[in-house]
């Protein structure tokens, strides 16, 4: 698997560039088929994490001017300490800016996007460039869920920030913080903890009145186990909110990015921002082959060895001979899609 992935990305690095192969992986449909390609069937356990373990042993800095950092279970907290030794020009501040990315798409994907699916692999791919793409997945009971991400299309990392979010099943109900629907809900949270997160504890903790929305006079009477009460904020999260409102967060990605401020604190406040001030935050779920070696679990047929390392040494010598501008071969590899 480390040898064919090499070769592909071999091929689409030689072929058109770094950031096309990152805007591939970002694709789920593509690198589904990436994996199939592998030896995966297309709902083999593994996928994500061996087809990412694979590319971070065979991209080369040097030869592909990519790398990836992080992987599944405890490398994936590694992934910011990766990004910044990483063998690139980079300034402190680009790596440091790199490394928030990492951070805020793990951020984002566990708090903002509450969806019951846990992470537990986060793989950032980095070009020599700065551009990036990442990988990560997360896991319900037996369900996986993989969320696709891509630094061109990330204009903010709290709004609309995927490339893509996959799965087999959807899930009826989902607090889902990056929507667009979501945006008054985000700036309501923001205005709520610059206002001093003391005045919030009346309306989480026993019962009380409050005003309408409507400012028509009508009183709304909270019983005691109101929704929000089940999501009551932790001492720690209480702490975090103190602390946020002493530094006062002029956005709402200012305000996710605080140590402390988890998913249980984001959703009181969507709550809140709703309940006071009409900003509905959004409830939709946001998520939207065929082999060619064979598949690890022996359906439709085992893997073929052979064809495997034909395919390997098949695909390497016609980049390679396309370098010294032999490229016969690598053309008639472009033209078999013709014969199919």
């Amino acid at each position: 698997m480390v040898k064919l992935s090499r070769e592909i990305a071999d091929a689409i690095v030689y072929e058109y560039s770094q950031a096309e192969f990152l805007r591939r992986i970002s694709n789920p449909y593509w690198f589904q088929a990436f994996a199939c390609v592998l030896g995966f069937d297309w709902h083999s356990s593994g996928t994500t994490t061996t087809a990412c373990g694979a590319l971070k042993l065979a991209l080369s800095p040097e030869s592909h001017g990519l790398m990836v950092a992080g992987g599944k279970g405890k490398a994936s907290k590694r992934a910011p300490e990766e990004i910044m030794g990483a063998p690139f020009s980079f300034t402190d501040a680009e790596r440091g800016r790199l490394a928030y990315a990492s951070r805020m798409a793990a951020k984002v994907d566990n708090n903002l996007v509450q969806d019951g699916f846990q992470l537990y692999h986060h793989s950032f791919f980095l070009s020599e460039k700065g551009e990036w793409a990442v990988i990560q997945q997360g896991m319900n009971g037996e369900n996986a869920r993989r969320y696709h991400w891509l630094s061109d299309k990330v204009a903010s990392f709290v709004d609309e920030p995927h490339a893509a979010i996959c799965c087999d099943q959807r899930v009826e109900r989902v607090l889902n913080l990056t929507a667009k629907e979501s945006r008054e809900a985000r700036k309501a949270s923001v205005d709520l903890v610059n206002d001093n997160p003391e005045h919030l504890r009346k309306y989480l903790c026993g019962q009380t009145t409050l005003a309408s929305y409507s400012g028509e006079g009508i009183a709304l009477v909270m019983p005691k186990h109101h929704e929000v009460r089940g999501i009551d904020i932790s001492p720690q999260g209480w702490k975090a909110l103190i602390n946020a409102y002493e530094l006062q967060p002029k956005t709402y990605e200012e305000l996710v990015a605080l140590r402390g401020i988890g998913a249980k604190t984001l959703r009181a406040l969507a709550l809140l921002s709703d309940l006071l001030y009409g900003a509905e935050a959004s409830w939709e779920d946001p998520v939207k082959y065929s082999y060619a070696h064979g598949g690890k679990d022996g359906f439709p047929y085992p893997v073929d060895k052979q064809t495997y390392d034909e395919s390997i040494e098949f695909l390497g010598e016609a980049v390679k001979a396309a370098k010294l501008d032999d490229k016969e071969r690598y053309w008639a590899l472009k033209r078999l899609h013709e014969l199919i």
